[in-house]
């Protein structure tokens, strides 16, 4: 999908990911100045050295989402090099192991088991960790670069997951995480209509990226039995191609195209949330 974002300035926090980079990547080439943010600036560095390669307009900062001097610093840097932000990605986020229980179902015998982990064990600091980059990370980001936005309006786009609709077994935390995101992606949504600000948020499915590698294949490249599961749950059964999260993020950002739309959390998932598995 093609759209003009000539004139438009970009900030995309995980920018040095692979579905982040690649919406990076892709607001550029339609003529659009990204800022690129990461908490690893050297990742976020390569993914502006391969933008601007191509002729486009790139620059990559470093910024931790969850320290809001952080992303302030790195605020004053943007509207120097590049000028106020018009559209926001929130792409920060992720899971950690402390949030996370051994086996899907809960068996009493993990209790006292060492080796596993049971709901009964799981880690507040790891739950705590992950409510924090999920949606306070977005939280604190949107305040700050929000702002720009107030005198002519402009568009943010949160990202939400398949598990805000349908919370995936072991991970209690991130599921929660993202539930709240899509919520936050309502409430900001109609907080800020009267300014001309719309607030979206995409709900990827299943794709594979550095973060869920390890989970979905084994070290020798074959599947895992959780990707058993998934691509089962899945009617068009693989996992998505980043490229094709592009199109609809293009669409949310494009006030010609979308400029009615707001509060809303699109679903990008191959059918996962329509199939009831029967």
């Amino acid at each position: 999908m093609k759209v003009d974002m000539s004139g438009e300035v970009v900030v995309i926090t995980a920018g040095g990911g692979v579905i982040c980079g690649a919406m990076a990547k892709e607001y550029a080439k339609n003529g659009a100045k990204v800022a690129v943010l990461d908490l690893k600036v050297e990742a976020a560095q390569k993914v502006a050295d391969e933008i601007t390669a191509e002729g486009f307009i790139a620059k990559a900062y470093g910024v931790n989402c969850l320290e809001k001097e952080s992303i302030e610093a790195a605020h004053q840097q943007i509207l120097k090099d590049l000028g106020k932000c018009t559209i926001l990605i929130n792409g920060a986020g992720g899971n950690n192991p402390k949030g996370t229980t051994t086996n899907e179902y809960f068996d009493k015998a993990d209790i006292d088991d060492p080796t596993k982990v049971s709901f009964f064990d799981l880690d507040p600091s790891g739950v705590d960790f992950v409510f924090k980059i999920n949606f306070l990370g977005a939280f604190l980001t949107t305040q700050v670069f929000a702002k720009d936005m107030l005198d002519n309006g402009g568009s943010v786009i949160n990202i939400s997951s398949m598990n805000a609709y349908r919370p995936l077994t072991k991970i209690p935390a991130y599921s929660g995480a993202k539930a709240a995101v899509s919520n936050f992606t309502q409430w900001l949504a109609v907080h800020f209509a009267g300014a001309n600000i719309r607030v979206n948020a995409i709900a990827p499915g299943f794709f594979v990226t550095n973060q869920n590698r390890g989970l979905l294949f084994n070290a020798d490249g074959t599947p895992t039995p959780r990707t058993g599961k998934i691509l089962a749950g899945t009617p068009m059964r693989r996992f998505g191609e980043v490229e094709e999260l592009l199109g609809t993020t293009m669409w949310l950002s494009d006030k010609s195209a979308s400029g009615f739309v707001t509060g809303v959390v699109i679903p990008i998932d191959g059918g996962f949330s329509a199939y009831s598995g029967v």
